[in-house]
């Protein structure tokens, strides 16, 4: 188990590291409509959209983008860090699921008393794609919430294999010291067979009048297993049961292009190499996004050569 968790610890390092990589996001001005409780939904959106950073990530550095994007289009975002180990370290997510859950909870009563809609939508990535699934259900949101759109969630837990070297390869092996020996709960209740885990999975996942859409990719080496009739293992991310929609990121890009924003009809490459973290900063995956909260105006997806990892 503390192997496992490890693993999983590591992983929380690999997603803090594309933070650092990029950056936090600038402070949101009141109008731009990313954490605006002065915010009202248009009769186009009319629900406001919370978005859920992974393990070890935080709001600005992981959801951040997907967030101004949405405002972008006219929607009331909104975006936490919640499950923070340590004040000050911008690694959150690390906590016990069930602590962070009512955390989300309680931002999502302050999101609808501030916007007075009567629902959210929740896009999550990652264990925030997790807690998309987990906080309706086991928490008792789903009377509100509308739509859920989770990205790689480890829905049926994670075996996080072969990550041990991560932290040293991502020059983050100091922050990743300073985390662990303070322990990391959801590091073990996250993993194949994990208690937050087994929670969700009891009974049906997906919720009276909650409609998902799970994206996943088939380049993913965080978030697995993936389906293989070979080795005979399933889609951990997928949840197939009646209103839910699971879709790998190939189904929509099957061909990478060689040009980012370019459309990719055409076999020029390989597969769209997207990773796990890459699907929260991939344009085409936002496109994916958009589409799920709003299929009524969907627009073609362009797709783009995605982070790799």
């Amino acid at each position: 188990m503390r192997l496992r968790s490890l693993s999983l610890a590591v992983a929380t390092a690999l997603t803090a590291s594309l933070a650092v990589l990029v950056g936090p996001a600038p402070a949101q001005a009141a109008s731009s409509g990313v954490n605006d409780f002065t915010c009202t939904p248009s009769a186009a959106h009319p629900r406001p959209v919370v978005l859920l950073h992974g393990l070890g990530g935080n709001a600005e550095g992981n959801v951040g983008p997907l967030a101004n994007s949405l405002a972008g289009q006219g929607y009331c975002a909104f975006m936490l860090t919640y499950g923070l180990r340590v004040p000050g370290i911008p690694v959150g997510g690390t906590i016990d699921i069930d602590e962070s859950a009512r955390e989300i909870g309680d931002f999502i009563d302050r999101v609808l008393t501030a916007t007075k809609a009567a629902k959210v939508d929740i896009v999550g990535h990652s264990e925030g794609g997790f807690q998309s699934l987990y906080v309706p259900k086991v928490h008792g949101y789903a009377p509100k919430v509308g739509r859920v759109v989770a990205l790689a969630p480890p829905a049926h837990g994670t075996t996080f294999g072969g990550l041990i070297s991560v932290a040293d390869a991502t020059g983050l092996r100091l922050l990743v010291d300073q985390i662990l020996p303070l322990g990391c709960p959801a590091c073990d209740q996250l993993i194949r067979g994990g208690a937050a885990v087994q929670k969700l999975n009891t009974g049906p996942i997906a919720q009276p009048g909650v409609k998902y859409t799970i994206i996943a990719t088939r380049t993913d080496l965080l978030v697995t297993p993936h389906e293989s009739r070979l080795l005979g293992t399933e889609e951990t991310a997928f949840v197939k049961e009646p209103g839910v929609t699971n879709y790998y990121v190939q189904d929509k890009c099957p061909f990478a292009s060689g040009a980012p924003g370019e459309l990719t009809n055409a076999p020029r490459l390989s597969a769209h190499p997207v990773g796990h973290i890459g699907l929260a900063y991939d344009s085409g995956v936002t496109t994916m996004v958009s589409n799920a909260l709003d299929p009524a105006t969907a627009k073609p997806v362009r797709c783009s050569f995605g982070l790799p990892f």
